[in-house]
């Protein structure tokens, strides 16, 4: 499967230019900078198998509340690998398989998963405290961290990192509503740049190897 390539020169709320996302509503709302090129992206120095920034662009700065009951940012992980995702706890279909995969590949990294950290964000601040955040990502691994806050915090750090979410009505009786929403992950690497973008279904073998990859990176 081709991957995505991201120029770092590019503005980074095109980030969402060819993601994959929640749903084919959400698609839909991408349509306007998604990507026509149809070129495979050359190989990365570290063999990522994921799409690479080329450079690397630094993570756009938040702080938001954290599911630790701290002020959470990608800052305060210098040092750490950092996967950032964006989804939403009542999300039923996309978020809790990426969350099951990123599970298994914390297992695959073994001890060396100690220098990783997922930072959870969610896209639905009205539903999402941050200790229903807690308990839903315990469920998963109890080192993941959700981060959530007002409708305007969120609004602002979904667009420094192109994501596109929207409300739409739910066919699930017990929901109010769902979130459409763009489904990569962003992995940061320990000098807070971000380096990769994972599409949504890639296997937890290949998340893996792209973690171990930044692992050994030191610049």
């Amino acid at each position: 499967m081709k991957k995505t390539l991201l120029v770092g020169a590019l503005v980074l709320p095109l980030v969402a230019v060819g993601t994959y996302v929640a749903f084919g509503r959400a698609a839909r709302l991408e349509q306007g900078v998604r990507s026509r090129s149809s070129a495979p992206p050359p190989r990365s120095e570290q063999g990522f198998r994921s799409g690479i920034f080329e450079p690397p662009r630094e993570a756009p700065a938040f702080s938001l509340d954290g599911s630790n009951g701290k002020k959470l940012s990608v800052s305060d992980h210098l040092g750490k690998v950092v996967i950032l995702e964006f989804g939403y706890t009542h999300c039923q279909y996309v978020c809790p398989v990426t969350l099951a995969r990123l599970t298994d590949a914390y297992k695959q990294l073994g001890d060396a998963a100690r220098e990783v950290q997922l930072i959870y964000v969610t896209v639905d601040p009205t539903r999402d405290s941050p200790e229903r955040m807690r308990e839903y990502l315990a469920a998963f691994n109890p080192t993941f961290l959700g981060a959530t806050g007002n409708p305007d915090e969120l609004a602002a750090v979904l667009k420094a990192y192109g994501v596109v979410a929207q409300q739409v009505a739910s066919k699930n009786p017990k929901l109010a509503y769902e979130v459409d929403h763009s489904s990569f992950l962003y992995l940061v690497d320990r000098q807070g740049k971000i380096r990769g973008l994972v599409p949504y279904g890639t296997s937890a073998k290949d998340i893996a190897h792209d973690l171990e990859s930044l692992l050994k990176t030191e610049t």
